[in-house]
């Protein structure tokens, strides 16, 4: 063998042992068109299906298609359990996760979040003749929540014990039951569940004092920095041009069940002041 030989025989070594450049999974997105985008199976008005079309219908289903309209694509809606709104972004079978994810450290150590675009908080609601007043009251007391949820996650840190279900139905059922001396979850389902309970079941009330407060974003895959950037720009547009408030007034709004109006801006994670979730 001469030396040109050797010498190619040791660039076709070295080449075969250097890895391709991952590629973000935004040049993903963009090449197949197709932004896959994961939301509640069945947890209105976040995302659940509509009783005439059986269509995906939400808040989050809206932001999904606003965002995959910035991007120029389609969007398919991937609706997943609670507990499986982490491991499908994180496994890849997703691009994106937009489900009310509210940030943690634990969810951080596996998945990207994108900048919060509202604050929510975790509300506890009791039958009207309960006599506790803040959440301290509740320590040690059964609690019903969504399995998997930050809600649960509220109750085990308020030191109280989680009784979780599947569905927020679920959960609210136990808590009329007795099953549990109350439930918890996010401000809107909370406000809504009370208004209903004026007229059909246990009337029920809220808590004042917030279980939790929790910045919610969009869950991506790790080490996608442009897909991250890509994402963080389309919300900040989405807030400055004010769809990001039509999105939410449709259906959380002052002309909703729920009444609520949105304050918040999108910003940086690190501008929010909060104590994070585990």
């Amino acid at each position: 063998m001469n030396w040109t030989s050797i010498t190619l025989a040791a660039v076709l070594a070295t080449a075969a042992t250097i890895s391709p450049a991952k590629a973000d999974q935004l040049d993903t997105i963009m090449s197949s068109k197709t932004l896959r985008c994961a939301t509640f199976a069945d947890v209105p008005p976040f995302a659940s299906p509509d009783p005439k079309t059986r269509e995906m219908v939400g808040f989050d289903v809206d932001l999904c298609n606003a965002i995959g309209k910035a991007l120029g694509v389609k969007v398919e809606i991937k609706p997943v359990s609670v507990e499986a709104r982490v491991p499908e972004v994180k496994l890849g079978r997703v691009d994106i996760t937009v489900a009310n994810l509210a940030y943690t450290v634990s969810r951080a150590e596996q998945i990207q979040f994108s900048d919060p675009y509202y604050l929510a908080k975790e509300m506890l609601i009791v039958p009207v003749d309960d006599p506790g007043q803040k959440k301290a009251d509740f320590e040690g007391q059964r609690l019903a929540s969504t399995k998997g949820s930050t809600s649960e996650m509220s109750i085990k840190l308020n030191k109280s014990d989680p009784l979780t279900f599947q569905d927020t139905v679920s959960a609210y059922l136990a808590a009329q039951q007795g099953k549990a001396r109350g439930m918890v979850a996010n401000t809107m389902t909370t406000t809504k569940l009370v208004m209903e309970s004026k007229t059909k079941g246990k009337e029920m009330r809220m808590i004042p004092e917030p279980m939790l407060y929790q910045p919610i974003g969009i869950g991506m895959a790790k080490d996608n920095p442009a897909l991250t950037a890509k994402i963080n720009e389309v919300l900040r547009k989405l807030d400055t041009s004010g769809e990001l408030n039509q999105i939410w007034d449709k259906w959380l709004g002052p002309n909703t069940d729920y009444k609520m109006t949105r304050t918040d801006k999108v910003v940086p994670l690190s501008e929010l002041k909060f104590d994070p979730i585990p």
